[in-house]
């Protein structure tokens, strides 16, 4: 399957908390991160999801936010890592963060973000998306 996603993550299924609608996926990445998602149940099932499984974490680039800074927020994945390119468009720009363990996250954010935030290659920073935002492929 080839998709547009710009931010795709092969591991392995750690874990599957099943609610009576949701579930609550957690990946580890070939990269060694932790990536969470919560998609339907019926999803879980059809693509028989379970520990040990290997899966393809996907997600938008377009639901990547960028950080810098201390921050407490309701997101359940937070990457810390450091900006290594952004690339300003006529009005947003493509922002690439590589983590603390080795992932590399696509962001597409405002250029005013962008100067607001100070963002540069060196600028140390955190990669954050809802757990909503994350797709799971198998």
């Amino acid at each position: 399957m080839k998709i547009s996603a710009r931010n795709q993550f092969k591991g392995k299924i750690e874990s599957v908390q099943e609610g009576v609608v949701n579930a609550i996926v957690t990946l580890k990445t070939d990269g060694g991160d932790i990536i969470t998602a919560t998609i339907s149940l019926e999803a879980v099932k059809e693509l028989g999801l379970a520990a040990g499984k290997e899966a393809i974490a996907v997600i938008k680039a377009t639901e990547v936010m960028i950080g810098v800074g201390e921050m407490k927020l309701s997101a359940r994945n937070q990457f810390e890592g450091e900006i290594v390119k952004v690339q300003e468009g006529a009005v947003n720009a493509i922002v690439t963060l590589k983590t603390d363990g080795g992932n590399t996250f696509t962001s597409t954010i405002s250029i005013a973000a962008v100067k607001e935030l100070g963002l540069a290659p060196g600028v140390k920073a955190k990669a954050v998306v809802k757990a909503t935002s994350v797709m799971i492929a198998v």
